[in-house]
């Protein structure tokens, strides 16, 4: 065998590490946009906000009047016997009477001791909540898409290592027999290096099912073709500037679930305002304009009729009602104390996550410096031993320890890489500024 040509290989392994084909290129980028654009889960979410927007109106506070348009029509066939005053007495059988009324009514409450407003504003607060639910669901897609991506960056990097080691194990199988035949290598040392490659050839199959398994999870979190093929960006480069000071600043002002604990605050507030309005009085004005005809086929009247304007208001107060409004306004009163504690407990722990994942954001940073350390010292070793193995001073159960530590340190790389990753987008997440 040319010696060279084999170290020439293996060289090239250090600087060749992409996978050749023409899938289409997914950028991080385009997958958070069509995640926005398809994704079930906020479909549902945008429609929630929706409802909730429709249902900010003053006419759902009880603000406006009521108008309604009313008819009555009654009619009756009746077998009749009247005695007059002056002792006449009139029978009539079959004799038909009716009362047609029909008119329309207006209904306002104008005073009901404030209660109208705060409902108002609580409709608006509840669309605040909507609208806060809506970015905690698009925050928490928007992670799991770049958690998947990242992975599958991680995978793919795998891929290219297998990919790289197969041919390294190929030549070097080619080498051993080749030594072999001249008399300069035992068969066992073929037998290993065969035995070496075939446990490549197996782990590169494990891995295309797991970058396979990887694609169809990203497809079905952006809603499209799970059979959409794809290849994504390669490296993955992480934040090295965050500060935990500034992390907690960010996620005190913007965390999702923090703000919704706050809005149900002031939702609860603003049921304690109505429940207050019970203590007053509630006025209400009422008009209408009616029509009234009314025939008889006995009496002194057989026909009547008339129209015209009526109108008036109602005032009602509770004067007693078995102390329930005294105990009504201690329950919610306590309702709101409990979500000053429900914020309070957030808060903590909010502050606490972000604490543990920043200790583990940092620990994962000194990682990747270790790894890519021990990826460059094991390169350099990996050369050293291509050397040796190629003028026959080694054996070639040795070089496959050099292999596999190299393959190993990548992969080791890779994967501190991905983990740093993840503790980025975790802070990020908890502090509420996700890029999307």
């Amino acid at each position: 065998m040319n010696t060279k040509l084999f170290f020439k290989s293996l060289l090239l392994f250090f600087f060749c590490f992409a996978i050749g084909n023409a899938q289409e290129l997914l950028t991080l980028e385009n997958a958070v946009k069509i995640a926005l654009e398809n994704n079930y889960e906020i479909k549902i979410a945008d429609n929630n906000l929706k409802i909730d927007k429709t249902n900010v109106a003053i006419g759902n506070a009880g603000m406006l009047p009521s108008l309604s348009a009313v008819a009555t029509d009654n009619n009756s066939i009746l077998n009749t016997s009247q005695t007059r005053s002056d002792g006449t007495t009139v029978e009539l059988k079959n004799a038909k009477n009716n009362n047609l009324n029909y008119g329309v009514a207006l209904d306002w409450t104008i005073f009901d001791g404030m209660k109208m407003f705060a409902k108002y504003d609580q409709l608006k607060e509840l669309q605040n909540m909507s609208e806060a639910q809506r970015k905690m669901t698009i925050i928490n897609k928007v992670s799991s898409v770049n958690s998947v991506y990242y992975d599958l960056i991680q995978e793919q990097q795998k891929l290219s290592d297998l990919d790289s080691t197969i041919i390294i194990s190929q030549k070097r199988l080619e080498f051993t027999k080749n030594r072999y035949t001249i008399g300069k290598n035992s068969k066992l040392d073929v037998l290993n290096a065969q035995v070496d490659l075939n446990t490549d050839l197996g782990n590169l199959l494990k891995e295309k099912q797991t970058y396979a398994n990887a694609k169809t999870l990203l497809n079905q979190l952006l809603a499209r073709d799970l059979n959409t093929d794809f290849k994504v960006t390669e490296g993955i480069n992480v934040d090295r500037k965050l500060k935990l000071v500034d992390l907690i600043t960010l996620a005190e002002k913007q965390n999702p679930e923090l703000e919704m604990q706050i809005i149900n605050k002031k939702v609860i507030e603003l049921e304690l305002r109505q429940i207050k309005g019970e203590r007053y009085p509630t006025v209400k004005l009422n008009s209408g304009y009616n029509f009234n005809d009314t025939k008889s086929s006995l009496g002194f009247t057989t026909q009547s009729s008339a129209h015209g304007l009526n109108y008036g208001f109602s005032a009602s107060l509770n004067l007693f009602d078995g102390d329930a409004q005294n105990r009504n306004e201690k329950i919610a009163q306590m309702q709101v104390d409990n979500t000053q504690l429900v914020i309070d407990q957030q808060l903590n722990l909010l502050r606490s996550n972000l604490t543990v994942a920043f200790q583990v954001y940092l620990t994962n940073l000194d990682l990747i410096d270790l790894e890519a350390n021990n990826t460059a010292i094991s390169k350099q070793n990996l050369e050293i031993t291509a050397e040796k193995f190629k003028i026959g001073t080694i054996t070639s159960v040795e070089f496959r320890a050099a292999q596999l530590n190299f393959i190993n340190s990548r992969i080791r790389l890779s994967s501190a890489q991905f983990q740093a990753k993840l503790s980025e987008i975790t802070l990020r997440e908890l502090a509420g500024n996700l890029n999307f």
